[in-house]
């Protein structure tokens, strides 16, 4: 049996020093009351708001994680910048913001431009498809410091302040719809790696999955970015709203359990979801061969449902037909409940609760 422990990740650790972090940086916050930006206080959310007047600047920042020690591992980083892209710009969208601006840090033992030109020429494209502009980065040699390259990213969105996503509006009965995921986007890769080289070896990456697929080729398949379909729902700034979304969970590092209840957290309510897409191939046949539990799984990918929505049963069909018009795989997955609980069987049949 593998857990992401064994692999190296420490979740508990983590999330004490997301609180703690979290703490240190709300004591700046009166530093700006009553001033333009003054912050809004919103433990656990998506990403942070900044009071603007009419409307907030919403803010993020997050990283491409391990994923791109497999990316440096096969000379590929073309893709990478999707995956970067998806982790901000999919946390923006989930307060109703539109993204305008992403910047980005490179930091890298030792510069080398075509690696350089290959990870921005993957993130031009998958921002120029979302209608995102770069208008500033850094690259930063710093022998000693990193062993290879560590690239993060930040986000700027904007969203009208009466036109902000609102939880706390969700009733029982309300629809609870998945966006399919590709394969693992970001999140996770410290324990894929850990798996596929206790198998394969350290050259884990070049052995073939199936049908003349490698590991590594499977397992380097950029995120998809559900921001453009999603604001196609909400509208960009200034634009009707299409769809009232009452909520929305960006399903990364955590899983379902602990990223759909940052959208339950103020209503005391939980979700029935009967019918979530089922993980990628190549996640499944890694969890057989690490022997991972299936509530170890759920808690570290997604395991298909990159992105959960929840809108009034009435607004289910045209949310889903709005999203497949643009590329996006959506269902009804389930629907808000009034047990506190999320409940939902796994991949093989067993039945996960998550209180």
């Amino acid at each position: 049996m593998t857990t992401y422990k064994d692999s190296g990740v420490d979740v508990a650790a983590g999330d004490a020093a997301s609180g703690a972090a979290y703490k240190r940086a709300t004591e700046t916050f009166a530093s700006r009351k009553s001033m333009l930006g003054a912050p809004v206080l919103e433990k656990g959310g998506f990403a942070g708001l900044l009071d603007m007047g009419d409307y907030y600047l919403v803010q993020t920042t997050d990283g491409t994680g391990t994923k791109m020690d497999l990316a440096a591992a096969m000379g590929r980083y073309d893709t990478l910048g999707y995956d970067l892209l998806a982790m901000v710009a999919d946390d923006v969208v989930c307060t109703g913001a539109e993204v305008i601006a992403v910047s980005n840090c490179i930091d890298v033992p030792k510069v080398d431009a075509r690696m350089i030109d290959a990870l921005m020429r993957g993130f031009s494209q998958a921002c120029k498809k979302q209608k995102i502009v770069i208008p500033a980065g850094e690259i930063a040699e710093v022998p000693g410091a990193v062993t290879r390259g560590v690239w993060s990213a930040s986000a700027i969105g904007i969203v009208a302040k009466d036109r902000v996503i609102r939880p706390e509006t969700l009733e029982p009965g309300d629809t609870v719809i998945s966006l399919r995921s590709a394969v693992a986007r970001s999140n996770g890769f410290s324990l894929i790696r850990a798996i596929l080289a206790k198998k394969y070896g350290q050259k884990w990456y070049a052995k073939q999955w199936k049908d003349g697929t490698t590991w590594g080729e499977v397992m380097l398949t950029p995120s998809v970015v559900y921001h453009a379909a999603v604001l196609a729902l909400l509208g960009r700034f200034g634009q009707e709203r299409r769809i009232p979304v009452k909520g929305i969970a960006h399903i990364t590092g955590g899983g379902i359990p602990s990223k759909l209840r940052r959208i339950l957290k103020k209503t005391g309510l939980g979700a029935e979801l009967p019918d979530l897409w089922p993980p990628h191939d190549a996640i499944a046949d890694l969890i057989a061969l690490g022997n991972v539990p299936m509530e170890e799984a759920y808690r570290t990918w997604n395991m298909g449902n990159g992105m959960l929505m929840v809108v009034a049963e009435e607004h289910g069909d045209q949310t889903i037909q709005l999203l497949k018009k643009s590329g996006i795989d959506a269902k009804r997955a389930g629907v808000i409940s009034k047990n506190p609980a999320i409940v939902f069987p796994a991949y093989g049949g067993e039945k996960l609760r998550y209180a």
